[in-house]
């Protein structure tokens, strides 16, 4: 699936991945390739994004990487759509 991850500043990520978790205002859900079309509101906690993904230099400090290998990012709230195979978080 794809995943674009955009702040008010720039566009932190986007490329391929192997699955999405977001910190939904009910809780943390995951997303994999081929997920069902969902809109949702995110709260403050990580985004974890799974598989082999290569970040530019300019945002490399604002991922850290998780336990299992994940990549982590930071976020205080934003909104997530899924639709067509295509992840967008707006981030703050």
């Amino acid at each position: 699936m794809y995943l674009e991850i955009v702040s008010p500043e720039a566009t932190l990520f986007s490329g391929e991945v192997t699955s999405v978790s977001v910190p939904g205002v009910n809780g943390e859900f995951q997303m994999l390739n081929n997920h069902a079309p969902i809109v949702s509101i995110l709260k403050d906690g990580f985004v974890k994004i799974s598989g082999t993904i290569e970040l530019d230099e300019e945002v490399q400090d604002k991922f850290t990487k998780g336990d299992n290998g994940d990549t982590l990012l930071k976020i205080n709230s934003g909104t997530l759509e899924m639709k067509d195979n295509k992840a967008i978080v707006l981030a703050d």
